[in-house]
């Protein structure tokens, strides 16, 4: 069976959704919030670096606790305790500063004073609220929506859209693969099989998608949804055992219903473009500071291997696109179909005894700074594969092809995890696939520091 995530490059057909029509509602909240805190200041006449930190703090509280996110249901009730939390913590730092800049004495803000902004805080919400509410009742900037799944639970789902019109979803249809016979009446229409999900999301320009027990296994739509995952819409699915799951964090709901939210795909991600930043300069840097290391090493290579010290390879790098991959040589393969098929080196009599000290110490990878530099690779991601095995692999392993998601790297969870050289594909595909899944900076971060651990240990 072929990885369908190696198969569509989707991202790029879907129209662009302008960026208010996306965070309309979050930066509403957020301009509102900073808003009514100015005024009080000024108000209050107390324009001073500790207002900025109390400000800066209050704002920061509530992004963590997802108060400036789209959300289906808004209720200032559900959300005070949290509101109030950060209110509270942001209020005690502050304190703190003074007390540190010796102004306890004569605090600048009296307790009144204080619960009267909380209360304006409140007020200013609930009318934003209100407005939101109206606004989606009225179909004004509602999101085109897909359900996946068109049984119990979906339909469900689309009785509970058609009753709470708040909550600014419009949905188009239902997205399912039911045996023959058992489609009842729905409320809206079966528009197309579960494996077109990523076409449909593109046709019907859907904005976001409920996923509803579908007539399809979990191991099924794992791949289908990485793949939609793709394209620019958000993905809420309804948990099992939902009956028994409270509704809390980052969760949603919609009428009984609660929704788990899937993560925004690492590319997605606002600290991305960060990554790619540290690429450019930590290869840079490695490349003039190694320097001397890369021409002794090339030096002894051509010396003990003979001409032709860099070895250029096909690989497999981010959306299946090929690249070409830089080490240096520890065999000369007798044409380019043994460098493509065989798969390893190991115990080839034709590794002179410098090729093995590169290898063993991974330094024949030192040439791949180049190959991050210019934008072939990552310092972080999936090892690269070869596109004879990676073919192979696509078809034995459903998860494999995920792996293309993120650009492959120089070391990655996987490797760290020893898996590499004769190990488990299967499982490097879930350890890749973990890592793109929980991507952030501090875990490319401790991969790094794990992998120089390795090295330094001489385990390769």
């Amino acid at each position: 069976m072929t990885d369908p995530t190696t198969t569509v490059d989707s991202a790029r057909i879907l129209p662009h959704r302008s960026f208010l029509r996306r965070h309309g509602m979050n930066l509403l909240l957020l301009v509102t919030d900073v808003v009514v805190l100015v005024a009080l200041i000024l108000l209050y006449r107390e324009v001073h670096f500790v207002a900025v930190v109390f400000v800066v703090l209050l704002i920061i509280g509530n992004t963590q606790a997802g108060m400036y996110r789209n959300r289906f249901t808004l209720s200032l009730l559900d959300d005070l305790p949290a509101l109030a939390t950060r209110y509270v913590l942001a209020a005690g730092v502050t304190l703190f500063v003074l007390v540190t800049l010796g102004r306890v004495e004569s605090p600048p803000v009296s307790l009144f004073e204080w619960g009267f902004a909380f209360v304006a805080l409140m007020v200013a919400r609930l009318i934003n609220y209100a407005v939101i509410r109206h606004l989606r009742s009225h179909r004004m900037f509602g999101k085109r929506t897909l359900i996946v799944g068109c049984g119990v639970v979906g339909t469900s789902l689309a009785f509970a859209l058609r009753r709470e019109r708040q909550c600014g979803l419009d949905p188009i249809g239902f997205v399912d693969s039911p045996p023959p016979g058992l489609v009842g009446d729905l409320p809206y229409p079966l528009i197309g099989p579960i494996e077109d999900l990523p076409a449909l999301i593109t046709r019907y320009r859907a904005e976001v998608v409920l996923v509803a027990y579908p007539h399809v296994s979990e191991h099924a739509m794992v791949p289908i949804i990485r793949l939609a995952d793709r394209l620019p819409a958000s993905f809420k699915i309804v948990p099992r055992l939902f009956e028994l799951v409270p509704v809390k964090g980052t969760m949603d709901v919609i009428s009984d219903i609660p929704l788990v939210r899937l993560p925004r795909p690492a590319f997605r991600s606002p600290f991305w473009p960060v990554k790619r930043t540290m690429d450019v300069v930590l290869s840079g840097l490695a490349l003039i500071v190694l320097s001397p290391l890369l021409a002794a090493l090339a030096i002894i290579d051509r010396i003990v291997d003979g001409p032709g010290v860099i070895f250029r390879q096909e690989r497999i790098g981010v959306d299946g696109k090929p690249i070409e991959l830089l080490k240096f040589r520890s065999l000369r393969p007798v044409d380019t179909a043994e460098s493509e098929t065989k798969w390893n080196i190991k115990n080839d009599d034709r590794v002179s005894w410098f090729g093995k000290f590169l290898r063993k110490s991974s330094l024949d990878e030192l040439p791949q700074l180049l190959n991050i530099f210019r934008g072939d690779m990552s310092i972080v991601g999936p090892r690269p594969e070869r596109p004879h095995f990676a073919d192979q692999f696509s078809q034995m392993y459903p998860y494999y092809g995920s792996r293309h998601r993120v650009p492959c790297g120089l070391t990655g969870w996987a490797q760290i995890h020893g898996l590499r050289g004769d190990t488990s594909i299967a499982g490097r595909a879930r350890y890749d696939n973990f890592y793109i899944e929980n991507w952030s900076l501090w875990l490319d971060a401790k991969i790094v520091l794990r992998t120089i651990s390795s090295l330094t240990k001489g385990s390769g």
